[in-house]
């Protein structure tokens, strides 16, 4: 054996470089040798995987940007001598104010629920160019909005653009990404959204001197800029290795796994994480099979019922608890109270409940039903967004200081529900999810899991024994 190996393996003697699946919920790093550092240092041993999820997040900076500009168009004088409807000296004008504001999150709401499908059927990565196609079709309606009616629908179709791609970013970006850093990765969401919120204020602060209508419709337009980029360059960028398994198209997903670890595809870790992804994947489609069987046969009819019944699947055993955390982990981003009482904790938000909501959701669901899950978290979010911008002028208005202490109430429960319900994820696998919420808890689940995996190992043995000899390594029968 190579010298290098044997040092190597004194240094480190948890290391095995033999195929070896994970049937636990502690971090892979104390059982295989990882990928490299973890957290943001590992980012640069991964560039591209990192290059491809920074290039995924501008998703979040146009959601970021849309909310910005239109805090500060309804207040300029040149948008509201269009839309007089919405002026302070009008007839019901808080109605019509809110009413558009509320057409984003209906948008968006019904955007991410509807992405479940199509990041399923057309991939993460077209779902993506879909999204960015319904979000410029909705900012040129706004942009050329001449009334008030052609500007709702200008706001709803841009809103279910922003919604399909605040559900499938987090979710392309959680399957390309390497256990060790994909949490650092995740956070690019919330931190694009709060550089998109930036860039809006500054925008719309330059233009609010020009003297005419492209005060506010050049602010507008620009939005379509980086929705733009994203939907071209994201052609260029790799498919989801996991959405590639999910279709059967394996040799694509190890080719893509190896691109994206900047690693050849012989190297035993690419190998070992793309039996992790196949094994989990034949699993859950074994599983579906036996919840649904007369669903198997292939027919147009079967599978609209098979893609119905997959949607109650989330919230039946095996996957339940993780749709209530995914639900509830967006329900309480909301009920802190940090679209209410913005400046007054914006520092302890953006290390928590502001980017771990974004990044969880798409960590814990089965391949199956990740889109599905995702789309259930994400539609929680905007719902809550809804009923929070519907309750809080009152709220403020009616107690005054109550208002401080309802939110203060929603985040010590935030406190308790994440003590007693939240597992930890950091440094897991998206295949260790089952270990990690304990799905697979019957000896017959485990004979299942444990036959899979060995057939896998099994029809590619020459494969590892091959890649094996030209590491220096050895390699289990």
């Amino acid at each position: 054996m190579d010298s290098s190996i044997d040092k190597s393996k004194e240094m480190n003697p948890m290391r095995d470089d033999r195929a070896k699946f994970v049937h636990h919920a502690e971090a892979v790093w104390d059982q295989r040798e990882s990928y490299g550092p973890s957290g943001f240092r590992g980012v640069f041993n991964s560039s591209y995987a990192a290059l491809c999820a920074a290039f995924a997040a501008l998703g979040g900076m146009v959601f970021g940007y849309d909310q910005g500009v239109v805090s500060v168009i309804l207040v300029m004088p040149q948008f509201l001598s269009r839309f007089t409807r919405v002026s302070e000296t009008a007839s019901g004008a808080g109605f019509w104010k809110g009413f558009l504001t509320a057409m984003i999150e209906l948008g968006a709401l019904i955007g991410a629920l509807n992405q479940g499908w199509i990041a399923d059927k057309i991939s993460r990565k077209y779902s993506i160019v879909l999204a960015v196609i319904v979000f410029t079709l909705g900012s040129i309606l706004q942009t050329a909005a001449v009334d008030y009616a052609m500007l709702i629908v200008g706001r709803l179709i841009g809103g279910l653009g922003i919604g399909m791609l605040s559900m499938v970013a987090p979710l392309y970006i959680s399957e390309i990404s390497p256990p060790e850093i994909r949490g650092a990765l995740l956070v690019l969401e919330e931190f694009s959204i709060v550089a998109g919120i930036c860039i809006a204020y500054w925008i719309t602060y330059g233009t609010q001197y020009i003297d005419n209508e492209w005060a506010w419709r050049c602010p507008f337009l620009l939005q379509m800029i980086p929705s733009t980029v994203l939907g071209v360059g994201i052609l260029f960028l790799p498919f989801s290795p996991r959405w590639l398994a999910s279709k059967g198209r394996d040799d694509e997903a190890l080719h893509n796994l190896g691109k994206l670890r900047q690693l050849p595809v012989t190297d035993h870790r690419v190998r070992q994480e793309w039996f992790d992804i196949r094994a989990e994947v034949a699993f859950h489609r074994q599983t579906s099979a036996i919840r649904h069987p007369h669903l198997q046969s292939k027919s147009m009819m079967n599978s609209i019922k098979l893609e119905l019944v997959s949607w109650s699947d989330c919230f039946r055993r095996g996957c339940w608890r993780r749709t209530h955390i995914g639900i509830g982990i967006m329900f309480f981003q909301q009920f802190v109270g940090i679209n209410a009482l913005l400046l007054f904790y914006m520092l302890s938000f953006g290390a928590s409940w502001g980017p771990v909501p974004w990044a969880m959701p798409s960590e814990i669901f089965p391949s199956s039903l990740r889109a599905k899950g995702v789309a259930l978290s994400t539609s929680s979010n905007w719902f809550n967004n809804f009923i929070i911008g519907l309750i809080t002028p009152p709220l403020v208005q009616n107690t005054g200081f109550g208002a401080y202490t309802f939110f203060a109430v929603f985040c010590l429960l935030s406190f308790v529900w994440t003590y007693f319900f939240v597992p930890e994820t950091r440094g897991r696998t998206l295949e260790q999810m089952d270990h990690v919420f304990k799905d697979i808890d019957s000896q017959e689940e485990e004979a299942r899991r444990h036959a899979i995996e060995a057939e896998i190992i099994a029809s590619h043995h020459g494969d590892l024994a091959a890649g094996g000899k030209q590491q220096g390594l050895s390699v289990e029968p």
